[in-house]
């Protein structure tokens, strides 16, 4: 069965995972990440996707980004794939693939669940042991979001803007959100969605995407039965 065409409505919020194939590493120094941070940057830019919130790890990629170009995050996604995996080849001296298969995403709420996956992604280093404060890691958009350091990768996201009237405000209102830990069911809801490319957000939410978009972006619960606008 052929795979169907990925959801990019535009305007709206999308999780974005890559991973390296096998979970195998895919940044073997500091110099691989900055060469794929100016890719991201430069194909960000042309095909009109701004990037809200990053971290780049050992053998994956965490993005939160929003399109505002019909399949521009696809498009992004693999022109800077093809030209990181040139330099990473040829770095290295190797051949094949790099990245498992095609990246994973989900579409996300921006009122109630945007804020969520800027806290799971800039958490990513402290769940893994590589830091024990966001603020310690150097690959992440946590030290822009919260510490205000500037970066040309970054543009806020109006729900992040509207933390308080000045950087300073949204600063610090960002950096209290991080003083509790990421609730476990938000965790399991984020992940669930971006592995399965479903929805992340209200039953209401995920209605609006259906009947606008005519695909299936939830779970199907036992015994329920499909809408007619699916069928």
């Amino acid at each position: 069965m052929p795979r169907l065409p990925r959801l990019c409505p535009v305007g709206i919020p999308q999780h974005v995972i890559q991973r390296g194939n096998n979970r195998q590493v895919c940044f073997s120094s500091d110099e691989d990440i900055a060469a794929y941070a100016n890719w991201l940057h430069k194909y960000a830019k042309k095909y009109e996707v701004h990037i809200h919130a990053w971290v780049f790890m050992t053998n994956h990629v965490h993005l939160l980004v929003t399109p505002w170009q019909e399949n521009s995050i696809s498009r992004m996604m693999q022109s800077l794939g093809r030209y990181y995996v040139r330099y990473y080849n040829k770095t290295y001296r190797r051949s094949g693939t790099l990245w498992e298969g095609r990246f994973k995403s989900c579409l996300v709420e921006s009122t109630k669940y945007l804020l969520q996956c800027y806290r799971y992604i800039e958490l990513n280093p402290v769940r893994a042991s590589m830091a024990n404060d966001p603020s310690e890691y150097p690959w992440s958009s946590y030290r822009c979001n919260g510490l205000g350091i500037k970066s040309r990768l970054i543009t806020p996201h109006e729900i992040y803007l509207q933390l308080g009237d000045t950087e300073e405000k949204r600063q610090t209102r960002y950096r209290e959100l991080f003083r509790y830990a990421l609730d476990g069911k938000i965790m399991s809801e984020i992940r669930d969605s971006v592995n399965k490319g479903l929805a992340l957000g209200s039953e209401r939410f995920k209605d609006e995407i259906e009947i606008n978009l005519k695909r299936r972006v939830r779970s199907e619960k036992p015994g329920r039965k499909p809408k007619e606008l699916l069928l």
